[in-house]
Parts: C-alpha cells; structure tokens; sequence
C-alpha cells in the first residue's frame, strides 16, 4: 500500500493559530525526512483540527511507524485523548477552477459505502462528483483518498476560496444529478466538515 500522505485528528481548545501552528511544527520532525508539507485546519462550527503532512513520495509506511509517530503527537500535545493519525493513500487530484487563488477554507467528505457500493460510489466521486466539483468556481484544489486505518474509508477534499462555495448554482447543480441521486443514499458513518486553513508549513 502506497501512502501519500499522514492525517492527524485531534480537538483543541482556546489556543491560538500561531501557538498551535508553531505546537505542530515543533514535532513534525518526528516523522522524519519523508514529510514535505504540513498544512493545518481548524473547524469552523467545532473544536476539530485536522493537521495534513504531504510525504515527498508515496511509499510504505509501517504500522509501527505510524503509530510511533502517533504516540508522539499526543505527547506533545498534552494528551490529545481520541486523537489519531491515519495513512492516506490518494486516487484523485485535480486543480480546480479558481487554481490560481489562495484557499482559505478546507470541506472534508468522509464516509464508508454501504455494503456492495464501493465500487460503484468510487466510480461516481472519482468520474462525476469530484470533477464536476472541481470545476465549480471557488474551488482551487479537489482531491480523494483512502484512509487505511480509523477511517471513514473515503476522504474528500476541497480546498475553497470561501465557504459559501458549496451553497453556489454551480455546485449545487452537481450534487443534484441523478447519479448523485443514487448514490448519496449509501452513505454510511458520514462526516462533514468546514475548515479554516492556516498557512502550510515547509519543512
């Protein structure tokens, strides 16, 4: 299994963008050369933080790696009780229609398929959905990946320009096919999210 990149899950509370920005950066280290990037999210309406590090090139990372990694986020994020960090493997990118702006905000689509629609449902994201969204103007960068491990299995991404992108004609108009129609009913232990994104981090 080839893994992209390393999503780490965690809640926060009153601390600030820079303190927690720099918290992060702090132990990024911990995940050795192979991280290229880190970027940040915190939720709009919740306490959700979802730290995204980009690997320089897909490849194997072990259990016991991630999990070594995992333990050490925790640790110097005091805790981090029900935090995670979860291998994603990606299996579609595309720029979107506003590719040349600055996203300020993070959508996040997570979800299983009920039993017998995985193919199907992957089809769908991976032929119409995520292209069609892609396409929608606001939008400056669309991807999908798989989560191999706490899951949901299907992890969407959109990076947005503003958050009332995905109340526009254009968007909508894509959730409303009938492929959509079909589909959107099989989804299982879904989550939706809206993210501030802070600045991505270099290494």
């Amino acid at each position: 299994m080839n893994t992209h990149a390393l999503l780490w899950k965690s809640r926060v509370g009153n601390i600030g963008d820079r303190e927690l920005a720099a918290l992060l950066a702090d132990v990024r280290g911990a995940a050795g050369p192979r991280v290229a990037t880190m970027s940040l999210h915190r939720g709009v309406e919740s306490s959700d933080l979802y730290a995204h590090f980009d690997l320089v090139s897909p490849g194997e990372v072990t259990d016991s790696q991630v999990r070594s990694l995992e333990r050490a986020l925790a640790a110097r994020m005091g805790g981090a009780d029900g935090a995670t960090l979860d291998r994603l493997q990606l299996v579609f990118r595309s720029a979107g229609a506003s590719a040349a702006e600055a996203p300020a905000f993070h959508y996040v689509v997570e979800t299983d398929p009920a039993e017998g629609w995985r193919d199907e449902m992957f089809r769908w994201y991976d032929e119409e959905h995520m292209p069609g969204l892609a396409a929608s103007p606001g939008c400056v960068l669309a991807r999908r990946y798989l989560n191999h491990d706490h899951g949901p299995v299907s992890l969407a991404c959109y990076d947005l320009v503003a958050p009332d992108v995905t109340a526009t004609p254009a968007w909508l108009a894509v959730r409303g096919t009938q492929w959509s129609s079909r589909i959107r009913p099989q989804f299982r232990n879904t989550l939706r999210t809206m993210f501030r994104s802070l600045a991505p981090l270099a290494t």
